[in-house]
Parts: structure tokens; C-alpha cells; sequence
């Protein structure tokens, strides 16, 4: 037996275990964050209780829905374009940190008035999310990351940003010993999204770069945003059905009813770095792939895809027979109601990971526009079924829009687009498990 993994592990090609190397430090990153998150999460939820942590996860929401304003929507385009012309490193990464700077400085000030225009009655609404907001400047500081992304070296990032995380969760716990007021919580997201910064500098300075050579380019610019801009409405029209349920939870209902449902959705898209991982990792071997053959280029979609579909049904049939006790049991028996919400959203990340791997396909083939148009049409349908659903089942309600909306967006609208209908066709095989085989995997 052993003589025989010893043989398979030698056959394995140095990409594959190049990618498997990555993915494994991801997921080390991941699970680590996903342990210390979910517990000390759930400890201050319990803190806050769900009236609280309901008003701290609305004002989040708002933050979350402009975010990629301060991402411009530029993570994969600059991995692509470091992979295919390395030479222009340091200005696609000088200037993309550039235009990531002055995006978050945008996203402080539409979040800003946003939850303002919105919330007249409650001045703590708009200056929790305010302070907030105030991450995403820091975060500009992850582009250093798609840096190590692009050499498929993601152990440097892993180690950088878990040091900000622990340093900010140790925080948080220190929080809840002193009986701090919500507030604090807010400066808490700021504090781990600067330390973040830090530590990738410091990861990439030790790695032998330097900043110094980093230049902006404004014609760089254009052509980033130029690619970029349908990226970026998509983005928003993601977010916009990712994080109008909570919003419109809190508009509809009341805030107890947005902690109750956060609780499902935090522990549904806790998840979601398995396919993050995974996406990062193989994104540059699929991409090289499609200069080298057609054949190849779907032949590694389909794998990819094939991959997502197993993680996220026995994800969600475990998550089904567990929600319960499993939500009694992290957040008490006031979050019991939540158990139901996360049995029906977790179902969500069956076409939630198809769409992380989707967005392989449409950076490749820059078919960006198709990708707005897809995510518009599924944040309208959310918001049209979450108006429907939400009053008569709540919080459940919310959850049924969601999945149906991911589903729609993600893997149906692929059969309307013409050039997509392969992909639609490589997700049904997926979703029947058709084809599927665990050899020769990259």
C-alpha cells in the first residue's frame, strides 16, 4: 500500500504539486481562520446578543455592498496579466494599488451616505458602518497578494495575514472581557485590515521585492478600468444579491431578524474559502492551458467544476443534519430559530462555488459584459423575491430567495448566452456527476 502511494506521488507532474502545495497553505489559512473565526464569532454574538450583533451585521452589509468599489474589480485581471508579461510587474502592481487606494478612500464616502439617506432615525447605524468603511483602504494593500498569486506562492500571504487575524481576533476577545461597547467591534474589522497590510509588506519585502521599482502608470489605468469596469457593476450587482437579504431584512423586518439570519449565512459562506483556494490556486494552469489547446482548456474546467460539485452537496447534506444543534450549541438556544434559514441557504453554495469557478472562464475569455448582465439579472430577481418572500416567511424566506437567485444567475443564464451554453453543459455534467474521475486531476 505504501509502495503504491509512494508511486502515485511520484507521478504526480511539479505543477500539480506546485497547485496542491498552494492549495494546501490556503486551506491550512482557512481552516485555522475558519476554527478561531467560528468560535470567537459565535462568542461575540452571544456577547452582543442577536438584537446587537443584528445591528452590527446591517450596517456591515452596507460596507459589503460597495466594497468592490475599493477593489475595482481588479484581483484576476492583474494575476492574468502578471502570468502572461511578468516584465510589467511593478507597474500593473504600482498602479492597480494606486486606483485600489482612491477606491477605498470612494467606498468611506458612498457608504458613508448611503447608510445615512437610508437610516435617518439611528446616527450609530451610519458611524458603525463609517468606521467600517475605513478597512477597505487598508485592504488596498492586498494587491501585493496577487503578487504571490500569480507564482502560485500563497505560504507568505497565508503566514502574513493570519498574523493580523489572530493579533485582531486576541482583540476581540479582549473586547468581550471588558465588556466593550459595539463600537468597539467596528474599530476591531479596522484594526485586522490594517495589521493585514502590514504583514504583506513585510511577507513581500522578505520575499526580495521591493516597492521601490512599483510605478503608477495612468495609461496603465485606463486599460485596467477600461477591462475592469464591467467587473466592477458585476461586483456590485454580487454583492447587491449576496448582501440585500441582510439590508433588506432590516428594512422589512426588524434587527434581531438580520442577526438571526447572519448567524446562517456566516456559517453557509464560512465555506466559501474551499472554492477561493481552490480558484487561486489552478486559476494560472487553466489559464495557460487555453493558450496551449481547447481540449485541454475544458478538459481542466470540467475537473474544476466536477471538484465543486462533490465538496458542496456533501457540504450541504452534512450541514442539513447538523444545523440545529450546531447553531444551538456556537451561538445559544437565542439563535435556535437560525437553524432552519441555514438549511435551506447552504444550498446556495452549490452554485456559489460554481461561480467562483465561472469566473475562471469569463477572465479568460473576457466575456466581462456577459458576467454584468448575469449578475444584474440575479440581484434583480433576489430583490424581487426577497420583496415577495421576506414578509410572509422572514428569515426563511430570505434564504429560499438566495439560493434560487445563485442558482439562476450561476447555471441557468449559461444556457441563454450562447458562447456560455459549454460551460452550462460542463455544470450539468458536474451537477449529475457525469464524467467525474479522480486521475490526472491538472
Amino acid at each position: 500500500m505504501l509502495n503504491k502511494l509512494t508511486s502515485v506521488t511520484q507521478n504526480i507532474s511539479p505543477e500539480l504539486r506546485k497547485i496542491i502545495g498552494n492549495i494546501g497553505w490556503l486551506f491550512g489559512d482557512r481552516i485555522l481562520r475558519m476554527g478561531a473565526g467560528l468560535i470567537v464569532g459565535a462568542w461575540v454574538a452571544r456577547y452582543l446578543q442577536p438584537q446587537q450583533f443584528g445591528l452590527f451585521n446591517y450596517a456591515g452589509a452596507y460596507v459589503a455592498l460597495f466594497t468592490i468599489i475599493s477593489s475595482l474589480g481588479l484581483d484576476q485581471i492583474v494575476v492574468r496579466d502578471i502570468v502572461r508579461d511578468p516584465d510589467c510587474k511593478d507597474e500593473t502592481m504600482g498602479t492597480a494599488l494606486a486606483l485600489r487606494i482612491f477606491g477605498g478612500i470612494a467606498t468611506v464616502a458612498i457608504t458613508t451616505v448611503t447608510v445615512f439617506a437610508f437610516n435617518r432615525d439611528s446616527y450609530l447605524t451610519t458611524v458603525l458602518a463609517a468606521v467600517m468603511a475605513v478597512a477597505t483602504i487598508f485592504n488596498a494593500f492586498n494587491t501585493i497578494e496577487l503578487w504571490f498569486q500569480a507564482q502560485v506562492k500563497s505560504k507568505y500571504t497565508v503566514i502574513a495575514k493570519n498574523t493580523a487575524f489572530f493579533l485582531a481576533t486576541l482583540l476581540r476577545v479582549v473586547l468581550i472581557q471588558i465588556q466593550a461597547p459595539l463600537m468597539a467591534f467596528a474599530w476591531a474589522v479596522v484594526a485586522e485590515s490594517l495589521l493585514g497590510a502590514i504583514g504583506l509588506t513585510i511577507a513581500y519585502k522578505a520575499k526580495g521585492q521591493t516597492f521601490l521599482e512599483w510605478r503608477v502608470s495612468w495609461q496603465r489605468a485606463k486599460v485596467l478600468l477600461k477591462e475592469s469596469w464591467s467587473l466592477i457593476l458585476s461586483g456590485f450587482a454580487i454583492m447587491v444579491y449576496v448582501r440585500i437579504d441582510q439590508i433588506m431584512l432590516g428594512q422589512l423586518l426588524n434587527e434581531k431578524a438580520v442577526g438571526l439570519y447572519s448567524v446562517a449565512a456566516k456559517i453557509s459562506e464560512l465555506w466559501y474559502f474551499i472554492a477561493s483556494a481552490i480558484v487561486s490556486s489552478v486559476t494560472p494552469s487553466i489559464v495557460k492551458a487555453r493558450e496551449e489547446s481547447q481540449t485541454l482548456y475544458y478538459k481542466k474546467l470540467q475537473k474544476l467544476f466536477n471538484m465543486m460539485a462533490v465538496i458542496t452537496f456533501g457540504l450541504a447534506i452534512v450541514m442539513v443534519g447538523l444545523s440545529k444543534p450546531l447553531i444551538v450549541l456556537l451561538y445559544g438556544q437565542e439563535y435556535e430559530p437560525a437553524s432552519t434559514m441555514l438549511s435551506i441557504y447552504i444550498w446556495s453554495a452549490v452554485f456559489g462555488f460554481f461561480g467562483w469557478a465561472k469566473s475562471i472562464w469569463i477572465i479568460a475569455e473576457g466575456y466581462t459584459t456577459f458576467a454584468l448582465i448575469t449578475t444584474c439579472c440575479g440581484a434583480a430577481m433576489n430583490i424581487g423575491l426577497n420583496f415577495w418572500l421576506i414578509p410572509a416567511y422572514g428569515g426563511n424566506g430570505a434564504a429560499i430567495a438566495t439560493v434560487i437567485s445563485y442558482a439562476f444567475t450561476d447555471y441557468v443564464l449559461c444556457f441563454v448566452y450562447p458562447p456560455a451554453r459549454q460551460l452550462g453543459w460542463i455544470m450539468t455534467r458536474a451537477l449529475t456527476f457525469n464524467y467525474f474521475n479522480f486521475k490526472n486531476l491538472w
